[in-house]
């Protein structure tokens, strides 16, 4: 698969990266039931198509998603690169809050260590801005946590750009963690060119509107989804939204028949295609899964590919 330097780290990283998420099982923003052997051999198998990095963070599933990583990776004599995240605890009664404060990112950098049973994380994010007023401090001891060796490179997700200005003068940023789709485009405006002018990896996420834009969503479908699964509830999943954003699902499946692909490929293929777009997380739960998004890296759509998806 091919390979591409991660803003300005030296990190090459795979066109795709293998998303965590759902691999966390039950809990409050999950995504339904997930087997554990499941996730191993999804893990696996994406490390065989090419894939080298997963992107994971402590609060999904509580803990168990970076469980589960750790355990699929322990025994490869060639481990792939591993991203996650801080700025959230959680209590014994699983209530989650908040919390960017010194103290608290550099136990969540000891807890992730020991979940993933590796030594070094190779980029460490802020998850989101919040309290937006301590993301400096939590700068500065992720800062110190580079220096310590426990840290390869710095990254943020979800945040602003001046939120990442006030970051870069303590120390630069290697990557940024946006969501990015055809349902989901805000950050094209201002933040993609932002990061291009100061050289900053994008990693964007949910680049098949979690899952809404691969061509096996309906109505239906939704409508029979568990009261366990976050999405029931989002926006894009529901009217008025959701007949929009079938349509635009309608012109992916053109497109994916001319390249006999998946339309969750083409989907994946469009948000590549920008040139500030470094790689794109893309969320597996079995190995079929995997491989119906692998081609979606090297896909190349032209003017009359995207023609027809941007008319709709």
């Amino acid at each position: 698969m091919e390979l591409a330097r991660l803003g300005n780290s030296d990190l090459d990283i795979s066109r795709i990266g293998l998303g965590a998420w759902a691999m966390g099982g039950k809990w409050q923003w999950g995504w339904g039931a997930q087997q554990d052997d499941d996730s191993i051999a999804t893990i696996h198998h994406a490390l065989s198509l090419g894939i080298n990095w997963i992107d994971t963070a402590p609060v999904y599933g509580l803990g168990h998603s970076e469980e589960v990583v750790g355990k699929a990776i322990k025994s490869l004599s060639e481990k792939p690169l591993i991203f996650s995240k801080c700025g959230f605890n959680w209590s014994a009664q699983n209530n989650i809050e908040p919390c960017l404060k010194a103290a608290s990112v550099k136990q969540e950098i000891e807890n992730s260590l020991k979940r993933l049973q590796v030594e070094t994380i190779d980029l460490y994010q802020i998850h989101w801005p919040n309290p937006a007023e301590d993301i400096e401090e939590a700068w500065q001891a992720m800062l110190e946590l580079k220096q310590q060796g426990k840290i390869r490179y710095l990254g943020v997700s979800n945040h602003s750009i001046e939120q990442m200005q006030s970051l870069q003068k303590i120390a630069p940023i290697n990557s940024m963690q946006p969501p990015y789709s055809l349902i989901s485009r805000e950050c094209e405006t201002e933040l993609l060119p932002y990061c291009q002018q100061h050289n900053a990896g994008v990693i964007c996420y949910s680049p098949m509107g979690s899952g809404l834009l691969t061509g096996k969503m309906t109505a239906q479908r939704i409508a029979a989804m568990g009261d366990d699964d976050w999405r029931k509830k989002a926006d894009d999943f529901n009217e008025p939204k959701l007949s929009h954003n079938l349509k635009i699902v309608a012109a992916l499946q053109q497109v994916a028949e001319k390249h006999q692909v998946s339309a969750a490929e083409v989907a994946i293929a469009w948000t590549l295609k920008h040139p500030a777009i470094t790689g794109a997380i893309v969320g597996m739960r079995s190995p079929e899964q995997a491989d119906g998004v692998i081609k979606g890296a090297s896909l190349n759509l032209d003017k009359q590919d995207i023609a027809l998806i941007e008319s709709v």
